[in-house]
């Protein structure tokens, strides 16, 4: 549940480095979520399949996912005016996700929603990370333009419906295995359930999907409704 939040403040010059490394990062990010997405057309395109959806996406999705965390080290050293903590926020949900759930339980990685959010995910990355490059070197054509503030429409309730799903069928694993969870007695008189975080944030999901998903709405009207362009980043 990610979505970069574009910044009403004036853009600030950066440096040439600092441009250089941005332009480098999301072009890396554009194509390496380029190849993850094809790594999942080829799966489901494959006929016969040599190992699961996971495996043949496991470190691709680790690194393009995880890399993302830079994203909130951005925003600190003030290279791009996004806010820190909504930042940290939208990047922290899919790093949950994809580590402790898609990574930490094999159900996770086994129901139909790791395909639904990957689908979801990678579409939006390669749009988003797109438009963030051609921002930086010079211009965004408005097909891109179009593209980040529509096909968020469909693609953020299958993202969501993935991730989900795969938080769900996860639980139930956790539940089970008592995986990342401390029972007492201990030494600490500490407890921890891990299953009841997990609940915890499906429930999170209640207010924040819809305020999200009519931010990106109330963005769409401003970028594409007469008004003038607002850049991102």
């Amino acid at each position: 549940m990610a979505n970069a939040k574009p910044s009403n403040k004036p853009k600030k010059e950066i440096s040439a480095f600092a441009k250089t490394y941005l332009i480098g990062y999301n072009f890396i990010e554009t194509i390496g979520w380029s190849y993850l997405l094809y790594l999942l057309v080829s799966y489901h395109l494959s006929p016969s399949k040599s190992q699961s959806l996971y495996d043949t996406v496991k470190w691709s999705l680790i690194i393009f996912q995880n890399a993302a965390v830079l994203e909130v080290v951005h925003t600190l050293i003030r290279i791009v005016p996004s806010n820190p903590l909504i930042t940290a926020m939208q990047v922290a949900s899919r790093v949950i996700v994809v580590c402790g759930v898609i990574l930490a339980t094999k159900a996770g990685r086994e129901t139909i929603g790791l395909h639904l959010a990957l689908a979801a995910w990678s579409v939006t990355e390669i749009i988003r990370y797109g438009n963030y490059t051609l921002n930086l070197t010079g211009g965004v054509p408005f097909i891109v333009t179009w593209l980040r503030y529509t096909t968020f429409i469909v693609l953020y309730p299958i993202g969501v419906t993935g991730e989900l799903l795969c938080i769900y069928a996860a639980q139930k694993e956790v539940g089970e295995t008592k995986i990342f969870t401390i029972e007492m007695p201990n030494a600490l008189n500490f407890t921890f359930d891990y299953q009841k975080v997990l609940w915890g944030l499906m429930l999170l999901y209640i207010p924040l999907f819809p305020k999200l998903y009519m931010h990106m709405w109330t963005l769409r009207r401003k970028v594409l409704g007469g008004g003038q362009q607002k850049k991102d980043k």
